[in-house]
């Protein structure tokens, strides 16, 4: 069965044309240029900013021209996230999507639900010539993953509607209010090569089959870090076996929990046993650890050719000392909203090359001064190892609002189609409310979207029986939105 005829088929079949064109975060000009296109071959006002936002307008249908105007919102571009031995190419390649029970997942990558599902919403509400809503307007907004480029660059006075519903959450039943601010953390190494002395084995330490994950959302299911894994190896290989390092990296993107991590050393030969005991002996450990969240973790050290460069001995010790300090996962919990992580650190990437060793980390508050203490705290592990540490990126939380006019309306109609109200959360991940509310400080502001899973890992899947039940509920608001005061 292709997931086009699944129901709605409206909006299975726009997310499938999403799946052919690649659009990975900074890479989402084809799927740009096709969302500016489907909105004029409709006849509807199209825009399309100097970054590259979409702006789609739709006229209310008769008798609905009274009623306050609703901005659908989504982001165009996804995670490229696949295992090391997948050949995918996420710039050229498309996505190949399958069903398996009641999920559609991508076929050894991720799907690009998130948020691809949003922005086939949007593009059915568009196209649709059978529902009863008033003024609509399409804002789909681009490098959301990587930066939230498109958001912090929208223009005021663009859009004319006052509510925003964001069609970027993962769990249907669920509207969200809030969400955690972050912040990007770059610390920077600078090496010298030495040689490596003779009679040293070169040796391939591999790290493979964690599951990863949103480093937002996931992080509090207390998974494996690949990068924490491959310097807690490292460390007792440098001090036991006299180990060098000639490289090393992990993880690929910021808000991505790091699922695989690699490093090729050099070993004396009289210690390759005391290497490989090491090895086993802390991949038992970590696999009993971990067993409750990791159950497919594979460590290897394997044979390869003895590298002539290695890095030079201090920094190489300084760096993993500095990655075995680095905060990583959840620092505190909320104590405004049960449940909800409230500050956490992602230890997202680390490789050396060209003479730097890079660790790059993504910080996630909802509380702005926990984040700057956060920032503080990583920084100093860093600078005390001789690094250079820079923090960028920063984007502010979405406050929530809990006398907002659209959710009451929103759980309301809610209970009337599904008869019980929907829960009201915030999320330990950044939406772009924050950011467009910055801009459009009138904007009354929800979250909600299907149930998607393992979102920014190749298991990523999305439940077609939820994408049905939202669609009928974003339907529903449309058609109750409030009147103009």
């Amino acid at each position: 069965m292709n997931i086009t005829e699944l129901n709605p088929t409206r909006v299975w079949k726009n997310f499938y044309s999403l799946t052919q064109i690649p659009r990975p975060s900074k890479k989402e000009g084809k799927a740009v240029l096709f969302l500016e296109k489907f909105g004029k071959g409709l006849g509807l006002e199209t825009i399309k900013d100097e970054l590259g936002n979409i702006i789609i307008r739709k006229p209310a249908t008769p008798g609905m021209e009274n009623r306050r105007g609703i901005i659908l919102q989504a982001h165009i571009d996804m995670v490229p996230q696949k295992n090391s031995d997948n050949p995918h190419n996420f710039e050229t390649d498309p996505i190949i999507p399958r069903i398996v029970d009641e999920w559609v997942y991508a076929t050894g990558t991720t799907l690009g639900a998130d948020n691809g599902m949003g922005v086939a919403v949007a593009m059915a509400v568009l196209e649709a010539k059978d529902l009863v809503h008033g003024p609509v307007e399409i804002l789909i907004t681009i490098d959301e993953e990587t930066g939230m480029t498109g958001a912090r660059g929208l223009k005021a006075g663009l859009l004319s509607g006052d509510i925003l519903i964001n069609l970027d959450s993962e769990d249907e039943g669920e509207l969200y209010v809030g969400c955690a601010g972050g912040m990007d953390a770059t610390a920077t190494f600078r090496y010298k090569n030495e040689a490596v002395p003779a009679g040293y084995v070169g040796m391939k330490l591999n790290i493979t089959g964690m599951k990863g994950g949103h480093s937002g959302m996931d992080i509090v299911l207390g998974r494996g870090n690949a990068n924490k894994t491959l310097v807690r190896i490292l460390l007792p290989l440098i001090k036991e076996a006299k180990a060098k390092i000639a490289s090393f990296e992990g993880g690929s993107l910021r808000n991505a929990i790091p699922r695989e991590a690699f490093a090729t050393i050099a070993v004396p030969a009289k210690k390759v046993k005391i290497a490989r005991r090491l090895v086993n002996k802390h991949y038992k450990e970590i696999v009993n650890e971990l067993a409750a969240q990791e159950s497919n973790i594979k460590i290897t050290l394997e044979e390869c050719k003895t590298p002539s460069k290695a890095i030079d001995a201090s920094t190489a010790l300084k760096a993993v000392l500095a990655i075995y300090a680095c905060p990583n996962g959840v620092e505190r919990m909320s104590d405004a909203m049960e449940g909800l992580v409230e500050t956490s650190n992602n230890l997202a990437i680390v490789k050396s090359g060209a003479g730097k060793i890079e660790v790059k980390c993504l910080m996630r508050s909802s509380v702005d001064s926990a984040k700057e203490m956060l920032a503080s705290t990583l920084s100093s592990a860093f600078e005390l190892a001789g690094a250079e540490v820079k923090l960028t990126g920063g984007y502010p939380g979405w406050k929530p609002n809990m006398d907002s006019a659209i959710l009451t309306i929103m759980k309301s109609v809610y209970k009337k189609l599904y008869g019980k109200e929907p829960a009201v959360k915030a999320i330990h991940a950044g939406l772009e409310c924050g950011i467009l509310g910055g801009t459009y400080s009138n904007w009354d502001m929800i979250s909600c979207g299907p149930t998607i899973k393992s979102p920014h890992s190749p298991d990523e899947r999305v439940n077609i029986k939820t994408v049905e039940k939202w669609w009928n509920y974003v339907v529903e608001i449309l058609k109750t939105a409030p009147v103009k005061k």
